[in-house]
């Protein structure tokens, strides 16, 4: 059988630029891989494992002998034009929030449910949300051991998880703030000395400064992203009465989302044993000797595809119970490699 092919869909998006460089580093699985974006970017050659490739204008043509449809878009996007790949004969794998939570459409992490692929009503299979996922190896890894019961989580994500936009915002407010050494004092009113803010992804400044909000406003008072983390660890590892409380916020940070995790186990774990059944997981890697200075931080992950983990203590007070902190580069592992490593299951299903 001849290798399948494959559609990345906003190939010139910040993902999608992530997407490209990571095939080029990933198994020889795919034969053809079609670029897809926008009509104002078709056109635009890009280069992928070595080759330039021509952008196409997303349209139900485009997606005419793709085995696998891989999107990078947002969810308006997604909404319409992942059951139309599906549609033309595409296992659509998607990295926006637009199907997540439907009951038809598993939501994979494939350190955690691998199997889950096989089940795709709607041949449609989603990608979590990237500060769920900074976690889900880690919290895969010892659920399968301990048994997770309580999960009390707070980010601390980077300005990229809001886009393009996001990461120009800090640069531009750095380069406004950039030589006054008042910032951040009393004499120093960061609100009036960084850009409008009207023309900000962020509702408060972001240099210099942390926003404890991520997303839109639900209801009592969470904000989306916390609420993606609750319903999306349940059902990524599927425990649905799952205790989750999160807390998001924004820090100046370009890449790279971090978690400060508290989990309660159904089992006693030690923070040896804890050790040790995550320095056996493949994509995970510990770094945890604080008497050292060793424990991961954001300019050790970027660019770099494992989850690490450090700053593993028992919880004072709380039996059965871990206090971690978790890095992941959100562009790489946080949403296309993953997104690529499903697509990859699916093509190793069709080839068998």
């Amino acid at each position: 059988m001849s290798k399948p092919t494959l559609a990345v869909v906003g190939a010139t998006g910040a993902v999608g630029t992530v997407m490209l460089d990571i095939l080029s580093g990933r198994p020889d699985v795919w034969g053809e891989i079609r670029l897809i974006a926008s009509p104002r970017s078709a056109g635009k050659v890009l280069r992928v494992r070595g080759e330039d490739v021509v952008v196409r204008a997303l349209s139900p043509e485009a997606f005419d002998g793709v085995d696998v449809a891989m999107f990078d878009v947002p969810d308006e996007v997604s909404a319409e034009w992942a059951p139309v790949a599906a549609a033309r004969g595409a296992v659509a794998v998607d990295n926006s929030g637009a199907f997540r939570m439907d009951p038809q459409v598993p939501l994979v992490v494939p350190e955690c449910n691998a199997e889950a692929v096989r089940e795709r009503p709607k041949n449609i299979i989603a990608n979590p949300n990237c500060t769920t996922l900074s976690m889900m190896a880690v919290l895969g890894t010892l659920h399968r051991r301990y048994g997770l019961r309580e999960l009390v989580a707070a980010s601390y994500q980077a300005v990229s998880g809001a886009g393009a936009a996001g990461a120009e915002r800090l640069y531009d407010e750095v380069a406004a703030l950039a030589g006054d050494r008042t910032v951040g004092t009393v004499a120093g009113d960061v609100r009036k000395a960084v850009p409008d803010l009207a023309d900000s992804p962020f509702p408060a400044p972001i240099a210099f400064n942390v926003v404890p909000w991520a997303g839109s406003l639900k209801e009592d008072g969470w904000a989306s992203e916390e609420l993606k983390v609750r319903n999306e660890s349940r059902k990524i590892l599927g425990i649905a009465d799952l205790k989750v409380s999160a807390t998001c916020v924004r820090v100046p940070v370009v890449t790279t989302h971090s978690v400060a995790v508290h989990a309660t186990f159904a089992e006693p774990v030690t923070v040896a044993e804890a050790r040790d059944v995550l320095s056996a997981a493949p994509t995970v890697v510990v770094l945890d000797d604080p008497a050292a200075g060793v424990y991961p931080t954001p300019a050790d992950v970027v660019g770099t595809d494992p989850t690490y983990v450090g700053r593993i203590r028992q919880a004072l007070d709380f039996p059965n119970t871990l206090e971690m902190f978790v890095c992941g580069d959100n562009l790489r592992k946080g949403a296309a490699l993953n997104t690529a490593e499903i697509a990859e299951l699916v093509a190793a299903e069709l080839a068998g």
